[in-house]
């Protein structure tokens, strides 16, 4: 909460602006039914009706300052909570994007997302209710308590006596339900969830009729957040059943204590009418406490979520690099070296083992095996989207730990297997906010054999869907390559990139690869025929290297290879 609350402080002055207005509405307020009271015992048996006018006016004047003062001061308080949650939101959205996928995988999407939207809702909320409220509510309440103190201490006792049971409550109550709402956050986490995995597989699920199952699954998730924020709310909403039975219960006894006391002559008529009006006022102030305390409750439950997030370490530390001593005939070191690198995502069972060779540059490395080897988890250590477990990764012969991330993925060209195109133009989506020339745009569209499908299309200016689900999936994946390649990679990655592309259109895409690309380039292939022209092939599975080596060198040293080659190609030279 105190991390979150340093947002705060670049409008504290401004605060105390709106707190200072909305203080003197709030006195003003406390003098209407003081000056009624004056009306009706002093000015009115007086029989003058210009001076009861002018009283009048008097209370109408301070109405229409209460008015203004609340308005000007509501306005302010929108102005700081609006700008105060905007910085927060920006400074979280800034610290999910650096988080490591580690780190992302351990808060998980839907939970980010959740931070992101609903906990900075609760906190502007809060924080424009407290500006509103936070001055207005106890300064009624307990300036209420001093006026009815001024005009008869024997009736705001009753008041005093109820003000602490009225504490307790708000309190205890406000304890139990802090926990409560952190859970219910943590239901709305799962629901969220639930919703992505629907909205991004709703295809899937309509084609295997699965739709009534992932009704139930849903039911389940909203039930579960129903309950926890029923039971969150309803214990927060005791307090005001509770203020309100100690609350009447007094203005009972204030009744006939003050009826007794003016039958008695000792308290005026009006007195007996400004001190109800004053108990009124009390009651909708200890309200408006109860009701802060309860959203005050739930957006310490949401700052604590936000905070866990905006303090979270870096946990890729960047290295210093190493010295080397002279230069002399020293060799050029390999462009990429991975060194017995060993890798697991839960770090019991290991997804990677022992993986360890050397790519010079302008040199082609294909990577295969079955589902799961650990193909993409390769390329991602090499991006540094994870840190490895044991060996070293070198680009240039320098630890990629040693990188500033940044400079580290500029030299990449990546096309993920799971690849994303924004609701933005072909343009945009090829570009990425990069400012390339056109001409360097026009030259990745053709090797990427993408230039006719998009001169058919309308141009660079065509509109993408969301996740391009208004492009086929080869057209998709032209666009993707034409991406990485139009910043001339240093290296260039193609997970999976090809797999719906035909073989002329794949065949065509390698040989402009060929002639245009002098950088290095690692492709993830599932078809033997989009690698076995690279200058090595790793094969991989379960994690561990079963061959390395060219297409003719694995046909006779890698029985791993020489089956799937034997599968997919029916055992015929290429």
């Amino acid at each position: 909460m105190k991390y979150v609350l340093r947002y705060v402080k670049p409008h504290i002055p401004t605060m105390v602006f709106g707190f200072s207005i909305k203080f003197t509405g709030t006195i003003l307020d406390l003098m209407i039914p003081y000056i009624l009271s004056y009306i009706i015992d002093e000015v009115t048996p007086k029989n003058d009706i210009s001076l009861v006018i002018r009283w009048g006016l008097v209370m109408v004047l301070c109405a229409a300052l209460v008015l203004f003062c609340n308005v000007w001061a509501n306005r302010v308080a929108s102005a700081v909570s609006r700008d105060t949650i905007e910085a927060l939101r920006h400074d979280l959205f800034h610290k999910i994007s650096y988080l490591s996928s580690s780190q992302v995988d351990a808060f998980t999407i839907p939970s980010l997302v959740t931070r992101m939207t609903t906990d900075t809702y609760h906190l502007h909320r809060t924080l424009n209710m407290i500006q509103r409220m936070g001055v207005r509510a106890p300064i009624l309440m307990l300036g209420g308590v001093v006026v009815t103190m001024m005009i008869d201490p024997y009736l705001s006792g009753i008041l005093c006596f109820l003000i602490p049971f009225m504490t307790i409550v708000v309190v205890r109550i406000s304890q139990k339900s802090i926990p409560l709402f952190t859970k219910a956050q943590q239901s709305a986490d799962d629901m969220i969830r639930v919703v992505r995995e629907n909205a991004t597989g709703i295809r899937v699920i309509k084609a295997l009729s699965r739709t009534d199952h992932e009704m139930k699954r849903y039911d389940a998730v909203n039930s579960q957040l129903n309950a926890d924020e029923t039971r969150a709310n309803v214990t927060m909403a005791a307090s005001s059943p509770l203020i309100n039975l100690l609350l009447n219960t007094g203005l009972v006894a204030v009744i006939l204590v003050g009826a007794w006391r003016v039958s008695t002559g000792n308290m005026k008529p009006g007195a007996i009418v400004a001190f109800l009006t004053y108990f009124t006022i009390i009651l909708n102030a200890v309200m408006a406490v109860s009701r802060l305390i309860t959203m005050t409750s739930r957006a310490i439950a949401s700052a604590g979520r936000i905070e866990e997030v905006l303090t979270t370490p870096a946990d890729m530390k960047i290295g210093v690099p190493t010295q080397e001593s002279g230069t002399g005939d020293r060799p050029e070191p390999p462009h990429i070296a991975f060194e017995h690198v060993s890798f697991s995502y839960n770090k019991r069972a290991k997804n990677l083992d022992n993986i360890h060779f050397t790519l010079e540059h302008g040199q082609s490395l294909g990577i295969i095996g079955p589902t799961g080897a650990g193909k993409s988890t390769l390329v991602q250590l090499l991006l540094r989207l994870y840190d490895v477990d044991c060996g070293t990764i070198s680009i240039n012969g320098r630890d990629i730990t040693t990188f500033p991330l940044k400079e580290l993925r500029q030299k990449f060209g990546v096309v993920f297997q799971n690849d994303v195109l924004f609701k933005e133009t072909l343009l945009q989506n090829i570009d990425m906010g990069r400012n390339l020339s056109l001409s360097r745009i026009d030259e990745a569209v053709s090797v990427a054999q993408a230039a006719a499908f998009i001169a058919e299309s309308g141009g660079y200016e065509k509109a993408i869907a969301v996740k391009g689900v208004n492009l086929s999936g080869g057209q998709k994946q032209r666009v993707l390559i034409s991406r990485a390649l139009a910043g001339h990679p240093e290296i260039l990655i193609l997970d999976d990139s090809s797999s719906a592309l035909d073989y002329k259109t794949d065949a065509a895409f390698r040989s402009a690869l060929k002639d245009s690309f002098s950088g290095t380039t690692i492709i993830i292939a599932q078809r033997i025929s989009s690698i076995l022209h690279c200058d090595k092939i790793l094969v991989l599975e379960d994690g561990i290297p079963m061959g390395l080596g060219t297409h003719e060198e694995l046909l006779k040293t890698c029985s791993a290879y020489r089956e799937i080659y034997d599968i997919q190609m029916g055992g015929e030279h290429v």
